[in-house]
């Protein structure tokens, strides 16, 4: 039988987007911890730069670095950066996103912001590093987190599910294209996953009990509980890894059966 090397990132270089806590933490940690040069980066720089050096001290490869996702400009100052450093680019993660307002009376200012922060920062974080991914031989990968919500709907937040769902069909667009540049791109969509921010995913729930809602939400998961961070990072890592070298264009719900349920 074939062995497998347990370091399927060796030599690569890899950039998460949203690293700084929660799922785009736990994938940096994989990755690194299977041989990845990680570039951490996260709208907060001391999240950042906390997560790579975890990863330092455990004996791995990063550099944490502050990068607003929906700042065009400094998404592209960051790849600039890379291409400078290391000439290459062999993964992207993209983990960004917020619930938005709740309900459907919303205002143009939250909509805008809505809209730049998980739609407008994903469409440029994945298109502005094809020529640099390109580079990487056939090795290069995209993944970007969305939401079981954008499969099932949201009944709090519309706007959450509408803004989140589109990144479903442009994945599958960017996946065709860049089929023919050695590149695939895949989604991870989870359902309820026990991080940091959970509790901002509640929107117009400010008066209730968190821990209620939080009760309320694993007993509609057939497998009766969220899911932790590594849950997600384990399968960040495996579709950015050879071993999902024939995926592409696919979206995984990694949700516990919520999205059949």
């Amino acid at each position: 039988m074939e062995s497998r090397s347990l370091e399927r990132f060796a030599d690569r270089v890899v950039l998460v987007i949203g690293a700084g806590s929660g799922m785009g933490r736990s994938a940096a940690l994989r990755i690194a911890s299977e041989g990845g040069h990680v570039w951490v980066a996260d709208i907060d720089e001391d999240s950042a730069k906390k997560v790579a050096a975890e990863i330092d001290e455990a004996g791995g490869r990063a550099v944490g670095v502050r990068l607003d996702a929906a700042d065009v400009q400094a998404l592209t100052d960051l790849y600039a950066r890379i291409d400078r450093e290391h000439g290459v680019l062999h993964a992207v993660h993209y983990q960004v996103g917020i619930p938005g307002p709740a309900g459907l009376a919303v205002s143009e200012d939250e909509w805008q912001r809505t809209m730049d922060v998980n739609m407008k920062s994903a469409y440029y974080a994945t298109t502005l590093c094809f020529d640099l991914l390109e580079r990487a031989g056939g090795k290069g990968s995209i993944t970007m987190t969305s939401t079981a919500a954008a499969i099932i709907g949201s009944p709090r937040s519309p706007i959450y599910s509408m803004t989140k769902g589109a990144i479903l069909p442009f994945a599958r667009s960017l996946a065709l294209i860049g089929a023919k540049r050695g590149i695939r791109v895949n989604v991870v969509a989870p359902g309820m996953v026990e991080t940091p921010m959970l509790s901002s995913f509640f929107p117009g729930a400010r008066d209730k009990d968190p821990a209620e809602l939080m009760a309320s939400f694993r007993s509609s998961v057939p497998l009766g509980r969220g899911a932790q961070p590594e849950e997600i990072g384990n399968v960040i890592a495996f579709l950015n890894s050879d071993d999902a070298s024939y995926l592409t264009g696919v979206t995984i719900p990694v949700d516990g059966g919520a999205t059949i349920a």
